[in-house]
């Protein structure tokens, strides 16, 4: 019995998420068919422009949203952001700096600050115990 190397696909949608990217932005060849794990491999080694055009000016996914504006994803969503938002928009919120922004960061930053007290009181345990 030989056995065959099959080929790794993912849904565009898997890709896109991946590649850091808006489904939606993306070019319609690339929504409407498969991506090998070659292929994923080859456009995160050498992006094609629309892949760097999408990275530089958006829209960009939630994710990708939240990070530029240190938030969380939930954060974004208490506040309503619920669109893919371009470069542009994001750096205007963070030049007019709502209130919202500004509690949203404050929120993050704490749970930053808990989750490096419990790794750190964890870490202390571990110590402690071996």
């Amino acid at each position: 019995m030989t056995s065959h190397q099959s080929t790794q696909t993912m849904k565009p949608a898997t890709a896109a998420k991946k590649l850091g990217v808006y489904l939606e932005a993306t070019p319609a060849e690339f929504r409407e068919g498969v991506v090998t794990r070659a292929e994923l491999n080859e456009l995160q080694a050498n992006p094609p422009q629309w892949l760097q055009d999408l990275r530089h000016n958006g829209p960009h996914p939630r994710p990708v949203v939240a990070a530029k504006l240190g938030v969380s994803i939930a954060g974004l969503a208490r506040a309503g952001v619920t669109e893919p938002l371009t470069t542009e928009q994001i750096e205007t919120l963070k030049q007019e700096g709502p209130e919202w922004l500004e509690r949203e960061r404050a929120t993050q930053a704490e749970v930053r600050k808990e989750a490096a007290r419990i790794k750190k009181k964890n870490a202390e345990r571990a110590e402690r115990q071996a």
